[in-house]
């Protein structure tokens, strides 16, 4: 079987304009659609719709191949196959809501009613199992007139990537996964991964259910890893000589874990990994179960904020000024979605100290998620330079080479909290800096003392021999 020679992608955020253009890249035709005006001339002028890293560039570099549209018809018509990458966001209950996918698949239903030929229509927007065949499908065939597998496609396939490293994840991942609801969908899906992803990554394909539930399963066991490492950074502040990063390199040694994700920190954040254990503690008490673990993984979580609050606290009396560094949920992300930087400074706001904050990219995002809960300042001298105390939120590179000249406040101390232990070798010691490093024993006496305690009056180990 040979891979379909055009595509069009529906929905032109970061993920489906950057697919767009990276398929574009492999010499194939692609049609963008969206609804945004906006979004669509960008790219018919060539510009990218969105923000993200190296899409400007490979836009420009591909523009006799791509084209945009309002038109789902003219896209269909003019394609093979169709990506679908639209907004399923969360619900109150948890569950992911289909009400774009639904009206996107009905607009595409419609042009498959005047399709000559076979054509595949591919779901990748994140949804719980089901909801592909049982909440989608309908549509299309009952907005076509034509039945799936005789006459057209459908597969189920996410994409595994990070903002700010879209393109290369989608071109390179370490697999792909497609849900098929035929072989020939999952074929025709399998030769068109072959032909746009260099590297030859190995297929799984599988069912539609199936495959909903590995998309939503990854994230979640993503972050339980990062969760259990935040973990094990709040016991390393604990015991004398204690060190994140040294248990979990010897962990990481183990094949059975590996090394990825597993940096005690801040919490996790953006637009998926929260909201993906919530929906699959949401699934399983649908089906009559219960999912424990997502359920715990939300709920530590979200408290982390708190325990560095209670680390800043000790130092921030009423009208302190403290500067937060990173407000995006990651480095080089103007995404702020359950940033961790905004939980905390809003938590010192509330707690009562001056919040000043930088973020290299977020800025303006941040400024107004903040409102009267901090001062963000484009200046990241400046906000040192107001700071009785500092937290660095992000592993930015801006923050990581920043030294204790940085930190001087007119001779004044200042107590600088580094949650990725970023700026150990700079400040630790250094004169006027008191350093608090996440996930690492700060009085290793009174550490051992506790530890001294704990086995001098039975309580440890009191079942040995």
């Amino acid at each position: 079987m040979s891979a379909p020679r055009s595509y069009s992608v529906v929905g032109l955020g970061k993920l489906g304009a950057s697919m767009a253009a990276a398929i574009a890249s492999r010499g194939f035709p692609v049609i963008g659609v969206d609804i945004n005006r906006q979004a669509v001339d960008a790219l018919g002028e060539g510009r990218a719709p969105v923000a993200e890293t190296g899409l400007e560039a490979l836009v420009q570099a591909n523009r006799e191949r791509l084209r945009a549209t309002t038109n789902h018809r003219e896209a269909v018509l003019g394609s093979d196959l169709t990506f679908v990458i639209v907004p399923t966001p969360s619900d109150e209950s948890g569950a992911f809501s289909l009400q774009y996918a639904a009206w996107a698949f009905g607009e595409i239903g419609e042009a498959l009613r005047d399709k000559i030929g076979y054509h595949l229509v591919v779901l990748t927007s994140t949804v719980l199992p089901g909801a592909t065949r049982h909440g989608l499908l309908p549509i299309l065939e009952r907005r076509s007139g034509k039945r799936c597998g005789a006459d057209f496609g459908l597969c189920y396939s996410p994409e595994f990537i990070a903002l700010g490293s879209v393109i290369r994840d989608f071109l390179h991942p370490d697999f792909t996964l497609v849900g098929e609801v035929d072989d020939r969908s999952g074929r025709t899906l399998e030769c068109a991964y072959a032909a746009i992803m260099p590297d030859g990554p190995p297929c799984k394909r599988m069912s539609l259910e199936n495959a909903e539930l590995a998309k939503v399963s990854v994230n979640a066991y993503v972050t339980t890893k990062i969760t259990f490492a935040n973990m094990l950074a709040d016991l390393c502040e604990r015991i004398p000589g204690g060190d994140v990063d040294v248990v979990s390199d010897a962990l990481g040694q183990d094949a059975r874990i590996g090394r990825r994700y597993l940096t005690g920190a801040l919490g996790f954040g953006g637009p998926c990994f929260p909201r993906d254990n919530v929906a699959l503690a949401y699934l399983a008490r649908a089906l009559g179960t219960r999912a424990e673990l997502p359920e715990a993984t939300d709920r530590v979580n979200r408290s982390l904020a708190s325990t560095v609050l209670e680390r800043v606290g000790l130092s921030v009396r009423h009208g302190t000024t403290v500067a937060v560094l990173g407000l995006a949920y990651k480095p080089s992300s103007h995404v702020i979605e359950e940033s961790q930087g905004i939980v905390l400074a809003k938590a010192l706001s509330r707690h009562g100290a001056r919040v000043v904050a930088h973020d290299p990219l977020a800025s303006s995002m941040a400024a107004h998620e903040l409102k009267d809960h901090g001062l963000v300042l484009g200046s990241l001298e400046d906000c040192l330079a107001q700071a009785a105390v500092v937290v660095v939120t992000t592993p930015d590179p801006a923050y990581a080479a920043l030294s204790a000249a940085d930190f001087r406040r007119d001779g004044g101390s200042v107590t600088v909290v580094d949650c990725w232990r970023l700026l150990a070798a700079a400040l630790d010691g250094a004169p006027g800096i008191t350093y608090l490093p996440i996930g690492r024993s700060v009085d290793d006496r009174a550490n051992a003392a506790r530890l001294s305690r704990l086995w001098a009056d039975g309580t440890a180990g009191r079942r040995w021999p």
